[in-house]
């Protein structure tokens, strides 16, 4: 959450899209319910799976990233287990960077915690 202040939501989910600790900006009133966040949360997990079938050709993926009129949203592997989702405030403007220099650095030096 304090990597940059356009972060207002982080919940880490394991593969089978079960949201296991989550963690909200203070002050923030969220858009979706815990359930709602629950339902993203599998088909966000789904969608990334599916792309997996792609990575021969096109190479394995970073991160999927969505932008709606409200909110941005992104799902980052930690590995093949686990899943780092990020909503940002639809002001960022500038969701590569937060993500390849600002959260990417932390998986990797936090990666190894998360086992099967």
């Amino acid at each position: 959450m304090n990597l940059d202040n356009s972060i207002i939501w982080v919940g880490i989910t394991n593969r089978f899209a079960v949201l296991l600790t989550v963690e909200q900006k203070e002050g923030i009133t969220l858009f979706l319910t815990e359930e709602e966040s629950e339902e993203y949360t599998s088909h966000s997990i789904t969608r990334y799976k599916s792309r997996i079938k792609f990575e021969p050709k096109i190479g394995k993926v970073v991160y999927a990233f969505g932008r709606y009129n409200k909110i941005s949203r992104a799902t980052i592997p930690i590995n093949e287990d686990y899943y780092l989702l990020l909503t940002l405030a639809k002001e960022a403007t500038n969701v590569d960077e937060i993500i390849m220099k600002k959260v990417m650095p932390l998986i990797e030096e936090h990666k190894h915690k998360f086992v099967s």
